[in-house]
């Protein structure tokens, strides 16, 4: 065997071994986040004498949901999904009408200032004024103690403005160009030639915006005040909490009939989680085109 040959044998064994290394390390990372989620979905349905039996629990042997049943018999939860379904609703689609059209007009060409405003912009990321000049802005339009007031405030995201941004300066300028010689105005350019081409962007923020708003608990904490409009982490975290008191306050002689706060706190997790889980899968298949995209060109 010549000394070529052995070198490439070699080579290819050692890529081969790279390989298991790499299998190992990422099957390593799968268990790290798939066994703690396993763990959430059985306590969830565990009672809690079998949970005192085992702080760890893998498949509860008599599976109950007097957690979800806890949990959902308190009308707050609805009031919850509603609010946050609003959020979606209203704050999703304006998000990515600000992010859209002012990502496309930083992005053509042949105006003066348009990077000067798109620093400035960009500072906005890094140094802002805090939730005290927010608040004051949203209560000289009397808009405090409102939904509006949480929906403006997260209208505009400068990284999700800045990721569509770099999409559609890598879109070709001579498509534009052709089309505004044919006539075509910049509004029926950016809807009927643009947005049509940049869907994995634009699915890829969708997934950002929608985990944000379905996550929305600090600017509704803020705002709001009526108990009409609470957000879902909101409801879900005073459910756990009152639980939580009557568990403590409470004396019991038979352990089976204790309120089990932990498996309350997983259902709730689970609530939050099980709908942008749903989504996800049909947004995947451009996460990773969009992400890689929208962050390349700056």
């Amino acid at each position: 065997m010549s000394f070529m040959a052995i070198k490439a044998n070699y080579k290819k064994d050692k890529f081969e071994l790279m390989d298991w290394i790499l299998l190992i390390i990422l099957t390593l990372g799968m268990l790290c986040i798939l066994v703690p989620f396993f763990n959430v979905i059985a306590i969830s349905f565990t009672s809690y004498k079998e949970y005192m039996q085992s702080d760890w629990v893998v498949w509860p042997k008599e599976p109950t949901l007097a957690a979800y049943q806890e949990l959902f018999k308190d009308n707050r939860i609805f009031i919850g999904y509603k609010t946050t379904l609003v959020y979606l609703l209203v704050g999703l689609p304006l998000n990515l009408l600000l992010c859209s059209t002012l990502a496309y007009a930083l992005c053509r060409k042949g105006w003066v200032g348009r990077h000067l405003i798109f620093m400035l912009i960009l500072f906005t990321m890094i140094f802002n004024g805090g939730i005290v000049p927010l608040y004051l802005v949203m209560k000289s339009f009397n808009l405090t103690n409102t939904i509006w007031s949480v929906i403006f405030a997260q209208g505009m995201n400068t990284f999700n403005m800045i990721l569509i941004y770099n999409y559609f300066c890598s879109l070709p300028e001579a498509l534009m160009e052709s089309a505004n010689l044919d006539g075509a105005d910049e509004w029926t350019i950016l809807f009927r030639i643009v947005l049509p081409l940049s869907k994995p962007i634009l699915a890829t923020v969708v997934l950002f915006v929608a985990v944000q708003l379905w996550n929305e608990y600090f600017m509704s904490m803020i705002f709001l005040r009526s108990n009409d409009w609470q957000s879902l982490q909101q409801v879900l975290r005073s459910i756990v909490m009152d639980s939580q008191v009557v568990d403590e306050s409470t004396i019991m002689s038979d352990i089976g009939d204790k309120n089990f706060t932990d498996a309350i706190k997983m259902a709730a997790v689970m609530a939050t989680m099980i709908p942008v889980m749903c989504i996800y899968p049909f947004l995947q298949k451009y996460f990773t085109k969009g992400i890689m995209i929208g962050a390349i060109k700056a």
